[in-house]
């Protein structure tokens, strides 16, 4: 495709590639900036083109990917990190003593649920939680690998419903969890 031939096609979509870009940043300066680019990025890689394909998409794609990335660098543009001492503990001496009563409480609970358990289901979850593998797992209790397999997944089924119980879903016991730390 000659120069005059591209340059002719990407003129035909000035009107909608214009309204796509202000449909994308809500802002009409931001959207001419955007076709600006669009354009300059389109000419400058004409020969990556195919043609007998859509060049309609082909340059809506340029244009979305640019806002894409330009956007991506704006966000990370505006993230601040602070990298600032805490100053919260002036005057708390070199030791702190951590305070674990919450989560020694928390372990305590999830330990009586785990107690809970029927014998059958807790004791294969037991040995696969203390770093046991399944197959170590079935040759102790002596019972098929399928078994062991789905006796840990009813426990887990089982704890999962007993937290849901307990802290209304999983995300309360999240919630409790980040209180907690």
């Amino acid at each position: 495709m000659s120069t005059i031939e591209f340059t002719k096609k990407f003129t035909d979509l000035k009107s909608p590639l214009n309204a796509f870009a202000y449909n994308l940043t809500k802002n009409q300066e931001d959207a001419k900036d955007l076709y600006q680019e669009t354009a300059f990025r389109a000419i400058s890689n004409k020969e990556k083109f195919r043609p007998g394909t859509n060049f309609k998409a082909w340059s809506f794609t340029i244009m979305k990917n640019i806002f894409i990335n330009n956007y991506r660098k704006k966000m990370k543009k505006n993230t601040i990190i602070d990298t600032t001492d805490n100053m919260y503990f002036i005057n708390s001496g070199a030791t702190m003593i951590e305070n674990d009563a919450g989560r020694n409480i928390l372990m305590d609970e999830l330990n009586g649920m785990i107690e809970s358990l029927d014998d059958s289901i807790k004791t294969p979850f037991m040995m696969h939680y203390t770093g046991f593998k399944y197959q170590e797992i079935a040759d102790k209790l002596a019972l098929p690998l399928g078994t062991v397999k789905s006796r840990i997944f009813f426990a887990r089924k089982a704890l999962k419903q007993l937290i849901k119980n307990q802290y209304g879903t999983e995300d309360g016991l999240k919630a409790k969890l980040a209180e907690i730390a």
